[in-house]
Formats: structure tokens, C-alpha cells, sequence
């Protein structure tokens, strides 16, 4: 518990660095449009502020996971078979009072009963830090696709090189934050087959917990820290962001024209008109706003508005607004 205090108050400044550095990009982003992915696939548009607000809101999460773990983090004395029966052998008058003095001691919780076998304490930090590697891991896992060379919407600040490929920057924060994503589902499962502890003190499956415990509190704390030196210095490039917007042909507001067309030409008419222009605008390496112009029906419209995807993200500013709110 003390080593698990100790790694908990280092790992704790760094999600607020995290959390600081995704607010700003959050609030800088508010309306930056980009592609909304689903399945791999471009779907709607969305805004990069909305997803850094996401970011922050599992780091937040994270953050408040840590910290009831970390405030309720017991000392443990019990002696041989939680009886504290030895303790009063040895003169002790309360034996019943002294793992309270204990715990004072130690900066630690005080425990309701002895817990050499009612192993909550060491659940509740494999669920935590599990989960924070697995916050920290989202993020990690969004900026190594986002910072792919062929769509380079993100950047780390200060890539990695190569020995062998000078035009490199790999992305190595990003990295490390997903491998270590990746091993601590494994680590906390250990920790929470350790629940299963026979007798009053169990052979094994105490002990299993050691090496477990120790990688996990390890591995979520330079995620942590790794994640803090990702996010502020994050490069976000908008530029790459609109033109990827227009890689669908205008297709990617397909959704909105299906809303929209709808009343004015019947839903069975609206439909067929956007698949057969979908079809031509990838055939013809035309866009759809083009196509569409070309409709006497549509010759009122403001087609402009309507395929515009910047002018069709909903209420992702709103939701933005919403989410830095929290604190």
C-alpha cells in the first residue's frame, strides 16, 4: 500500500497535465471539422474539438478512479490469522485500536477488519489502473491513425527517428501509451483472480499478486507521463483535416442530404437521385454539390449550405462546451 501511495501521487499530477493540455486543444478545436470515422470508413463530419473533449473525459475519469482508490488505500495489521490475538499476548490493552494508530502512522486508511484475505484494496487498483492505461490508451490509439502519413491530420510534437529512414518521426509517445494499454487488462486480471484467497491466509495467491501489482502501477504511471508530454505537444494540422473532408466527393453530408431532400422531392425520388450521384461522382471524379446543381428540382436550393461539411457537424460545439465544463 505504500509503494501503491507513493507511484499513485506521481501518476496524479500527470493526468492533470493531460487533462490541462486536452481543455486547451478542446477549446482551440471547437469548430476545426474533420471526418468522423466509423468502421475505418469517413461517416459524418465531427470536430477534432469534440473528440480532444473526449479525450479529457476519460483522463477525468481516470483521474477520479485514482483518486477514491488512492484515498482509501488501508494499512494492514491483523497478526497470524486476523485476530490480532498476539497483540494482546503482548500487552496491548485495545488491540482492537491499533490498526487505527498504525494507519495514522503510515498515511494509510484505516481498516474496517484485517484483510489478509479480503483482497478489495488490491481490486480496486488493478480496476483503475487498468482502466487509466486503457483512457490513456484511446487517446494513444486515435493519434497513431490520425498521424499516419497518408492522412497526418496530428502530429507528436517531437517524433522519434530512424537509424535506417531519416524522413521518419515516428510517433513514439503514442506508442509506448498503447503498449502499455495492452498489457494491463492481463496484469489486473491476475490481481483479480487473486480475490480467490483460501483460508486466512492463502497460499499463492497473495503472493501472485506481488510482481502483478508492481508492473501495473509501473506501466500506468509512464503512460501517464507519456501521455502529459503527447498532449501538449500535440500539432494538430486543420489544413489536412478540410481536405479530407473532401475526399468522399461530398458524400460524407450524404446524411444530411437524405434529411433534406426528402420533403422536397419524396423519400423513394431522394434516395434514388443520391445513389445514382453517388455512383456518378466517383465515376466522373466530380462532387456531389455539382451533380446536384445540375437537378431542376434542386434549382432553388442553397446547395452550397447543404454540402458544405464544416456546416454540418450538429452539436459538436455545444457538446464540446458541455464536456470542459467538468472539472
Amino acid at each position: 500500500m505504500l509503494v501503491a501511495a507513493r507511484a499513485l501521487d506521481l501518476l496524479l499530477p500527470d493526468l492533470a497535465r493531460t487533462e490541462r493540455a486536452l481543455a486547451r486543444l478542446a477549446a482551440e478545436h471547437r469548430d476545426t471539422a474533420m471526418p468522423g470515422r466509423t468502421l475505418t470508413q469517413h461517416a459524418v463530419p465531427t470536430t477534432f474539438g469534440l473528440k480532444a473533449a473526449g479525450w479529457r473525459t476519460l483522463v477525468l475519469d481516470a483521474r477520479d478512479r485514482i483518486t477514491a482508490a488512492r484515498d482509501a488505500l488501508p494499512a494492514q495489521l491483523g497478526g497470524a490469522a486476523g485476530t490480532l490475538a498476539a497483540f494482546g499476548a503482548y500487552g496491548a490493552t485495545d488491540p482492537v485500536e491499533l490498526p487505527a494508530a498504525y494507519a495514522r502512522e503510515l498515511g494509510l486508511r484505516a481498516p474496517a477488519l484485517p484483510w489478509h484475505t479480503l483482497r478489495t484494496p488490491v481490486a480496486d487498483l488493478a480496476g483503475c489502473l487498468a482502466f487509466a492505461a486503457g483512457a490513456l490508451g484511446k487517446i494513444a490509439a486515435d493519434v497513431l491513425t490520425l498521424s499516419r502519413t497518408e492522412i497526418g491530420e496530428v502530429a507528436e510534437g517531437s517524433g522519434g527517428g530512424s537509424s535506417a529512414m531519416p524522413h521518419k518521426a515516428n510517433p513514439v509517445r503514442a506508442t509506448l501509451i498503447a503498449s502499455a494499454a495492452r498489457r494491463a487488462p492481463q496484469l489486473a486480471a491476475t490481481l483479480y483472480g487473486s480475490l480467490v484467497a483460501d483460508d486466512e491466509r492463502p497460499a499463492g495467491a497473495w503472493h501472485a499478486e506481488w510482481e502483478p501489482l508492481r508492473d501495473l502501477l509501473r506501466l500506468a504511471g509512464g503512460a501517464a507521463r507519456d501521455a502529459a508530454g503527447l498532449t501538449e505537444g500535440l500539432r494538430v494540422r486543420p489544413d489536412a483535416m478540410r481536405a479530407h473532408l473532401g475526399l468522399t466527393h461530398g458524400l460524407i453530408v450524404s446524411e444530411r442530404l437524405s434529411a433534406e431532400l426528402a420533403p422536397l422531392l419524396g423519400r423513394a425520388r431522394a434516395r434514388g437521385l443520391l445513389t445514382e450521384l453517388a455512383r456518378r461522382a466517383y465515376a466522373e471524379d466530380r462532387t456531389l454539390g455539382e451533380l446536384l446543381a445540375e437537378v431542376p428540382e434542386l434549382s432553388g436550393v442553397d446547395l452550397d449550405a447543404l454540402t458544405d461539411p464544416t456546416r454540418y457537424t450538429g452539436s459538436a460545439g455545444a457538446l464540446t462546451d458541455r464536456a470542459l465544463e467538468r472539472r
